[in-house]
């Protein structure tokens, strides 16, 4: 189905909206983290499985969430994950009386539950909604919204919840008896951000009732062959490079405050890193918006991006202070382009094999769970640190690296075969 001028960007702009939201919530980790350290006084290991509670419903409920959508449609299906992210946030209510802090990841991973459904339908909407060469160009534009929220998110909870956190970390430094008594204070902050932000999305999910989107479907594939969703290699490989993607995305972005804090920059001032990482990604998606298909194919631009990725990762590891945390800030703008240009390699020529493959895709974001605690437990180590611990990155931006040049351009598990229309249409 062909859309009209006025369809076409009445719904890019309604799905802006939603990967804003998606945004907001989703950043909020990196503030959390450090914020749980401290009211629930747990260590960095503990702390980073925020990461892994969130994005561990992704894993988990892509499929049952494919599913979902085929029942309630797009537009129903939108609606019911708001409310699920919605009850997700009310959890933080009692958490946060109680200071409990696996009711708390309870509370995220149901937040990360409906996202995974809004995530399942959105993704490969935008991918589709026009042609398959500037696919990556259009999710460009809604990773900038959702980075823009991203930058205000944590920026809008950090002044709530973190507000003269340098003074209260010195007051339990000097008290014993009444320290309870100020981690309770400091973990009910949370208790007026969340009741808004429930209150916020309960509207929404009444909202979308009454938005309008065209009904779009995938092409069929050339690959009439092929019985299974595991005869795409290249789709695999690319579930494979959007596992690593992810985890570097969300190490990069929810690691800069503590390993600022390891350097002993006051929470206070490292608080606002991760804005920092995120800005640098809305660089990186202007920039893929300018020159994608124009200048450079999908492809090469997530080559460029993974080289990029490798040598800011051991700039980081190599040199010191604030210059280190710049480069690690500077991942975002490597990252950037890895989410949109990693989508349409994987899921072109799928057919009716799309909303499968998509589910896959979301499952990869899996990566967000297991490689950050990965990193916090190798900053334990008797012989790394925060810093040296960003080595794990490195093989992680070499295997997209591969996936760029190579990988999603095999066709057959045979000899590595490739298909030259597959090469022609990202190449």
């Amino acid at each position: 189905m062909r859309l009209s001028k006025g369809q076409f960007y009445f719904a890019m702009t309604m799905l802006g909206c939603l990967f804003f939201i998606f945004g907001f919530v989703t950043w909020l980790n990196g503030t959390l983290i450090p914020f749980f350290k401290l009211a629930c006084q747990i260590s960095t290991f503990q702390a980073l499985w925020v990461t892994f509670a969130f994005y561990i419903s992704y894993f988990i409920m892509a499929f049952p969430s494919a599913l979902v959508l085929k029942k309630t449609g797009y537009k129903n299906g939108i609606s019911l994950g708001l409310a699920i992210m919605a009850l997700g946030s009310i959890i933080f209510i009692p958490a946060a009386y109680e200071r409990m802090y696996l009711l708390f990841l309870t509370g995220l991973f149901v937040q990360g539950t409906g996202l995974a459904l809004l995530q399942t339908a959105v993704n490969p909407y935008v991918t589709i909604l026009g042609p398959e060469h500037s696919a990556a160009k259009r999710i460009s534009v809604m990773g900038i919204c959702n980075k823009i929220a991203g930058i205000l998110s944590p920026i809008i909870l950090g002044s709530i919840i973190l507000k003269n956190i340098d003074q209260i970390i010195k007051q339990l430094e000097n008290v014993t008896n009444d320290k309870n008594v100020i981690l309770d204070q400091l973990s009910e902050r949370l208790i007026f951000p969340y009741i808004t932000m429930a209150i916020i999305l309960t509207l929404l999910a009444f909202a979308t009732k009454f938005i309008k989107l065209p009904d779009i479907k995938a092409a069929e594939s050339p690959f009439k062959t092929k019985k299974s969703i595991f005869h795409f290699p290249y789709l695999i490989l690319g579930v494979i490079a959007m596992f690593l993607y992810v985890g570097a995305e969300v190490i990069a972005g929810d690691t800069i405050i503590l390993y600022g804090q390891s350097l002993g920059i006051p929470l206070s001032k490292a608080k606002f890193f991760t804005s920092l990482t995120l800005s640098s990604m809305i660089l990186g998606y202007i920039l893929g918006i300018m020159v994608i298909p124009r200048i450079i194919s999908q492809s090469r631009a997530l080559a460029y991006s993974a080289i990029s990725g490798i040598a800011f990762a051991i700039a980081a590891i190599l040199t010191q202070g604030l210059v280190s945390i710049t480069f690690i800030a500077l991942l975002g703008f490597s990252n950037a382009i890895m989410w949109p240009a990693i989508w349409p390699l994987s899921i072109k020529h799928l057919g009716s094999y799309t909303e499968k493959g998509a589910a896959f895709l979301i499952m990869a974001i899996l990566g967000g769970a297991i490689l950050p605690p990965l990193y916090g437990w190798l900053s334990q180590l008797p012989n790394l640190n925060n810093k040296q611990a960003y080595i794990i990155l490195l093989p992680m931006y070499a295997y997209i690296l591969f996936f760029a040049v190579k990988g999603h351009k095999i066709t057959s598990w045979k000899k590595n075969q490739c298909c030259p229309v597959t090469s022609n249409i990202v190449d």
